[in-house]
Formats: structure tokens, sequence, C-alpha cells
């Protein structure tokens, strides 16, 4: 995929000199879920009425990885991948702050002064309602308020996003719908497919030998999305789109071995892809991983698969203005 075009700054950055007297998200957005969403669209609307830019901070690497460097955290938009749907939502620039060891230690009140005040020199910051800052968690949605109060700008907390079964939308729910190959849910919640960005690498070709050849991609090693085969559209660099059924896992009938990998075999499609950075959304999980006695019979299943993924692409739509962009035009 081409780099988004929406700014990718940080707070040292001279060209955010341009973007002061902003309106300011602020959040780890990973996912940019439904609940990010609202957040999101209210910091749009903020900007719009107050004739402002607007800006996203959030934080680079996840807070997390940092604090719990021992866990390995599944993302589900890596930063290109979530710079890219703040692009699409309509969003000016994304400022990913480093989040290092000095950062944390950072107390509430130098958090605003330095970073919100001097450095973005915010006119308004949007935030969910639960967002904690600074060391220890000190600074707390009271406090933001109070400061905003003081240095002179306006502060909007959203409430908590909850689904159709008032279930509250998270981060961290996505990764377990994921997990359990539960694409479509996900999606639900996501607002849009899950999607990965990779680059198509060469592999043992045998895909081709068998009439099915695949566009091969090596996914995180945190990526704990459920290992099996899903019907799914693939982008490319030029915001083609093209459908196909796609493998994850460890090619259990031929070899068994190394890490999983998503192989992508696309519809009616003859061109190389090898080398160039492709986005694959997910719309549906169709079975799980199985070893065959043969080749044949990995022959008739793969077709089978083809069948079922075909239909279900068919049958598609748009799950929001979002989903349109990014799984049905290709930006």
């Amino acid at each position: 995929m081409a780099e988004p075009r929406i700014q990718r700054l940080t707070c040292s950055s001279g060209q955010l000199a341009s973007f002061k007297g902003g309106v300011v998200a602020i959040g780890n957005f990973d996912g940019v879920h439904r609940g990010h969403q609202q957040v999101l669209t209210s910091a749009l609307q903020q900007a719009e009425i107050l004739g402002a830019p607007s800006l996203v901070l959030t934080f680079e690497p996840h807070p997390r990885s940092v604090f719990r460097p021992e866990v390995p955290l599944f993302r589900i938009t890596p930063p290109e991948l979530r710079a890219r749907l703040l692009e699409a939502s309509g969003f000016d620039a994304v400022v990913e702050q480093p989040f290092t060891g000095a950062f944390a230690a950072f107390d509430a009140e130098a958090f605003v002064r330095d970073v919100l005040v001097r450095d973005l020199g915010i006119r308004h910051v949007v935030t969910g309602y639960d967002f904690h800052f600074g060391k220890d968690r000190q600074g707390s949605p009271e406090f933001l308020i109070e400061a905003g109060k003081r240095y002179g700008f306006g502060v909007s907390l959203v409430a908590a996003f909850r689904d159709e079964c008032a279930q509250i939308v998270s981060s961290s729910r996505i990764r377990s719908l994921l997990t359990d190959g539960e694409v479509a849910e996900a999606a639900g919640l996501l607002g849009y497919r899950f999607t990965i960005e990779s680059v198509v690498q060469h592999g043992r070709k045998l895909g081709r030998e068998l009439g099915f050849p695949t566009a091969n991609m090596a996914l995180e090693d945190s990526c704990t999305l459920k290992e099996g085969i899903y019907a799914v559209r693939l982008r490319r660099a030029d915001g083609t789109l093209h459908n196909g059924v796609a493998s994850f896992g460890r090619r259990p009938t031929v070899t068994d071995d190394g890490a999983p990998l998503l192989e992508t075999y696309v519809f009616d499609f003859s061109d190389d892809l090898y080398g160039e950075t492709c986005a694959v959304s997910f719309f549906g999980y169709l079975r799980g991983e199985l070893k065959f006695d043969g080749l044949d019979d990995l022959i008739v299943q793969m077709k089978q698969d083809e069948a079922e993924a075909r239909a279900l692409l068919a049958g598609a739509k748009p799950l929001s203005d979002l989903d349109r962009k990014i799984s049905f035009e290709g930006i």
C-alpha cells in the first residue's frame, strides 16, 4: 500500500506549527472501532464548529508494550493502518507521541502544560469518559476539565459506546473475537472489516502447481487471529480491489512447519504481486485448517472454499462509510 497521505507527526516536529490551535482527540485508538469513532466524530464536529484543524494525539509504541513488554500485544491496527483509517475519517494530522520510560514519568500537570498547551497549542480536546494520563494515571477526566479552565482550552468527554446488546465496545473484546475467528462479529464492533497490511513474499509456489496461486504474507508474531480459511478482499497499492479466499496457518497437508502464513488466492487474477505491500480485509470465516490424505482431496476442498467465498463476497454490503472507503472503494 502507498503511505497514508495524512501527516504523521511528533510533538517535536517543525511541521506541527501549522496545526496549532486545533481540536485534538486523544487516545490509543487501537482498532479505531465504533467506540473510538464516537470520540473521533465529536472531535471532527468540534473542529468544524470552531473552524480549527483536526488532530489525533496517540502514542507509539502502545503503552501496554512499554509497561508489560513480556506480554506480546496483538495490535488490531498498527500505526500505518491506523493512520489510513484516521485519514479516511477526515482528520488533518495524527501526532504519534513516542511513549518512552521518560514520557511515562511525566506527571499529569506536565503532560497538559508541555504537550497539550506548549507543543500542540490546543483549542479543544476530546477524549473518552475514562481517560487517565500522567505518572501513575494521576490525571483524571476531572483534572483535565479543571486544567482546561486554567489554560484556556475546552474539554469534551465522550460516554462509553455500547453495542446492540448493551455491551461496551473495546479493543480487548475485538481481539478476543479475532482470536476465535469471529471476523464477522469483530467487523460489527469495528464498523469495518478487520484488515491487515503486509508485503507479498515468495513462497514454495505449491499453490501455483495446484492451480491456486497465492499471495503469501507474513503477519506479526503477536497476531493471534485464528488459523483457518477466510473469505477476503485484497487491496493493491494502486487501490484496486480483488476478491479471494485466504488460508492463515501452517499448511498441515504439505508442510506442517514454520510460522503461520497468510496465503491468499485472488480470483480471476494473474498479475505479479511479489514485493508489493497489499491489504487483506476479512469478510468471513469459512472453516478451520484440515490435514488431508493427499493433494487431490485438498484440491476438492479448495474448490469448495472458493465457491463459498465467492458467494459470501457477492452478497457483502458496506457496514459504514468507513467500511465503504476501505473495503469497497480501496481508499
